[in-house]
């Protein structure tokens, strides 16, 4: 009973998406679709919260799928910010004429492929719930059949994805052969008992490739800004937030679980300084480019760039302070899901059917033609900048808190300076909302007033502010799931 409880966020999941691909080829009418697969995703999470406070304790329900806390806090954030992209969906395609149910079929499997990706205690794990987030996330990004822009993003995002995927299995391979083990843990222990070698280090080299690629870092990042911008508004959202949790929930399995030991997470001859050098690259080079914008879409695609590389500070601090310290990267994890889904979807918001806002001068005045949605745009820039009180906030000082206390003070020096750097793009989106009007002549659009919209826009301040004002709770279950690594 204990195995079947650990699995219910799982199995309400897995069946939910089967039934509700079931009744969406059966319906007449898409219409009420992305409510019914939120209020999925919602007791998805709901029930996996439920698993963290039971008291239950069961490190493995099977070899190949773990129960540990760390799969519980993936569990809950996960379908959360897929519920909210879900009622984002909910609007924005019927307000596109988009609105075909197969695109809530594919959110419901890529978070269950994330979740799976999270729980994974093998190689193959890892690699199904790899390729089911991913091949989710490609679809999405071609989603506008119509529009050239959407394939190409999709093809795009698919070829490069591909190519990563196809290395780190390779990887896989090649550590399954050095090892013996597709296990984690044995994987783990073989390490430690029979030492580095070189072929040990060419396996982790191709891995290493496709897990930074799956986080988009500079300089893997190629793909991350034409399919952001290609893809529909909610499919971007997803794979800024959902897509992204996912994969720092793998690359923590594999680095912290698997490569974490002294030869290889050792400060100086291991992956912490190379992670450290990619950490201030993207944190600089993100943040500049992301300054040259004329698309905000591409503005919010090199922010999650940039966000990618305050993360990895967290991953840098386990070669002094141990795994411990990743606790910074989880709740950072949570602050960025919700204020990144939020800044999306007021993005949605001040769109229209046949116009969406795109670039800043379609934002142009936005203060004073939609108050609401200038607000709720402000708001969530705001948190990604780091303005306390917010979620971001919070989320900044955990993470270089945690470079401090590891001993990597430069490190926290510049994860501080590339925030204040990063604030501009944010700020200049305030600036074209309440100080400039409209160009003489040009279109405008009138906002959207959906209420799923709205709705995720309110439950993602809830929770930014929630997370900003109140972080303990959370941060309890980030550290429970940095000690189970």
């Amino acid at each position: 009973m204990n195995s079947i409880f650990a699995l219910s966020p799982f199995l309400i999941l897995g069946l939910g998406a089967l039934l509700f691909m079931l009744a969406e080829a059966f319906s007449l009418s898409n219409k009420g679709l992305g409510i019914v697969a939120s209020v999925i995703l919602f007791a998805t999470s709901a029930f996996a919260l439920a698993t963290s406070f039971s008291g239950v304790q069961l490190s493995a329900v099977t070899p190949w799928i773990l129960s540990d806390d760390l799969s519980k806090f993936f569990s809950v954030l996960l379908p959360f910010g897929a519920a909210l992209v879900s009622l984002l969906a909910g609007g924005y395609l019927e307000e596109h004429r988009l609105n075909r149910g197969e695109f809530y079929t594919i959110i419901l499997f890529s978070t269950f492929g994330a979740m799976t990706l999270a729980a994974a205690g093998d190689l193959l794990t890892i690699l199904l719930g790899l390729e089911t987030m991913s091949l989710g996330a490609y679809a999405l990004s071609a989603f506008r059949r119509t529009s050239q822009r959407s394939v190409e993003a999709g093809l795009k995002y698919f070829l490069l994805g591909s190519f990563a995927a196809a290395i780190m299995l390779f990887g896989f391979a090649f550590l399954y052969g050095v090892t013996g083990h597709t296990d984690l843990a044995g994987i783990k222990n073989e390490i430690a008992s029979a030492g580095i070698n070189g072929r040990l280090v060419f396996a982790f080299v191709l891995i290493f490739v496709g897990i930074v690629f799956k986080l988009s870092v500079i300089p893997f990042h190629m793909w991350a800004p034409d399919a952001y911008e290609g893809a529909p508004t909610p499919a971007s959202s997803l794979m800024a937030a959902t897509v992204k949790a996912g994969a720092f929930a793998m690359a923590a399995r594999l680095l912290v679980t698997v490569f974490g030991d002294a030869g290889f997470a050792s400060w100086g001859t291991g992956w912490p300084p190379v992670l450290a050098w990619i950490s201030v690259i993207t944190m600089f080079v993100g943040n500049l480019i992301a300054g040259r914008q004329d698309s905000v879409k591409r503005m919010l695609a090199y922010s999650s760039v940039v966000h990618a590389g305050y993360m990895l500070i967290a991953f840098v601090t386990v070669s002094r302070a141990g795994a411990a310290e990743v606790s910074g990267l989880f709740f950072y994890l949570a602050t960025y899901t919700v204020s990144t889904i939020g800044a999306f979807g007021a993005l949605i918001l001040a769109g229209s059917r046949g116009k969406e806002a795109v670039s800043y001068e379609d934002l142009s005045g936005l203060g004073k033609r939609h108050p609401a949605a200038a607000l709720a745009f402000s708001f969530f820039l705001l948190s990604l900048a780091g303005i306390p009180p917010t979620a971001g906030f919070m989320g900044k000082w955990y993470i270089l808190r945690s470079a401090i206390n590891g001993g990597f003070t430069a490190l926290a020096v510049a994860g501080f300076l590339a925030s204040v750097l990063g604030a501009y793009y944010y700020l200049r989106v305030l600036q074209y909302m309440y100080t400039r009007d409209p160009a003489p002549g040009a279109t405008v659009a009138v906002p959207m007033r959906s209420p799923m919209v709205y709705a995720a826009l309110i439950l993602s301040a809830v929770a930014v502010l929630a997370l900003g004002f109140a972080p303990e709770a959370t941060f309890r279950m980030a550290e429970a799931a940095a000690k189970s690594l």
